[in-house]
């Protein structure tokens, strides 16, 4: 049977959607089945052999719906191979050096024995919704951040392992 992976992502100005959509191409790139979610709308994980979750931090918190699908997901997710990313500082970091992940996802990883976790840089840029958001933008403080490459690389790695376990 072929794997599909799934990835799903928790986003809420499209930024880290755009992110996903960048990891499911590698994939695809590399000859990988790879479906792209929204967290929220995910009801089961019967068709997916492996999954990756992408969710924009948010006060060093996740987005709630990748939070929920992990909660939600959590007896299957315990059963496949499972990588997250975060998208979140907006500021160069992500890209200067390896971030850890926020302690609700390093929590998340542990209980599931996640393969695997990258931080990225993080978009906020003019007509974000919500209240922090505005307000973060009229301190100046938005901008696009997000390294394309990186992310790229990281799921090239991804393939790469995905493509061992199938035959291995």
């Amino acid at each position: 049977m072929e794997q599909k992976v799934l990835v799903a992502y928790g986003s809420a100005n499209g930024s880290t959607e755009e992110m996903a959509e960048a990891v499911a191409e590698v994939l695809r790139t590399a000859e990988i089945t790879a479906e792209v979610l929204p967290a929220r709308s995910v009801t089961d994980l019967d068709r997916y052999g492996a999954v990756v979750v992408g969710g924009a931090l948010y006060a060093g918190r996740w987005h709630k719906d990748a939070r929920r699908f992990v909660r939600r997901h959590r007896g299957a997710l315990a059963h496949r191979p499972v990588w997250f990313f975060s998208s979140g500082p907006l500021d160069s970091t992500a890209s200067q050096r390896d971030i850890p992940p926020v302690p609700g996802v390093r929590r998340a990883m542990a209980g599931l024995d996640a393969r695997g976790h990258a931080t990225f840089g993080g978009c906020l840029t003019e007509g974000a919704q919500g209240r922090v958001a505005r307000m973060i933008l009229r301190k100046g403080k938005g901008g696009d951040f997000r390294d394309f490459a990186a992310v790229e690389h990281w799921a090239a790695g991804l393939a790469k392992e995905l493509g061992a376990m199938a035959h291995g």
